[in-house]
């Protein structure tokens, strides 16, 4: 099951990127005997400011098919167990495309919003868009960890 954490905005060469990059290549060594991934993370920037631009290009970029989850301060708080549960269930429900969307600043449109089939928050606190990449991509691994059984995650 392919997993994409998809984001408005591109970092560049930045720290927050290259953390990205590595928690999603981790995820996707860790992954493949689980048939899980592989992960990538990508960026769109939208021709137009504001969210429904943004909005618009995220549905583009996630194309048709793919199990959408907003990343919304309105979303599930999971623990990284059950996170890993969740994620195992999707594949196990057959799922090929799992893809992860992270809003601008403004955060999502409706659009985005109604089209997800699951959201999920990082918590009462509120995330620079940099960093909630990195924690995303950092709790996919964690929860390729925990289904693969290694002792990364300790409880």
């Amino acid at each position: 099951m392919r997993v994409d954490i998809l984001a408005v905005h591109r970092l560049g060469r930045s720290v927050e990127a290259e953390l990205a990059r590595d928690y999603a290549a981790r995820a996707t060594v860790q992954g493949r005997s689980l048939a899980l991934g592989p992960v990538d993370v990508l960026e769109v920037e939208s021709r137009k400011p504001g969210k429904h631009a943004e909005g618009d290009a995220l549905l583009a970029a996630a194309g048709d098919g793919a199990y959408l989850i907003a990343c919304d301060e309105h979303g599930e708080t999971f623990t990284s167990r059950a996170f890993a549960d969740r994620l195992t269930r999707l594949r196990d429900m057959g799922e090929r495309r799992v893809v992860f969307v992270i809003g601008g600043a403004d955060g999502l449109s409706e659009a985005v919003k109604s089209a997800a089939r699951a959201r999920l928050a990082f918590g009462p606190q509120t995330w620079p868009h940099a960093l909630a990449r990195v924690m995303l991509a950092e709790q996919v691994y964690r929860a390729f960890s925990i289904a693969a059984g290694t002792p990364y995650h300790r409880d």
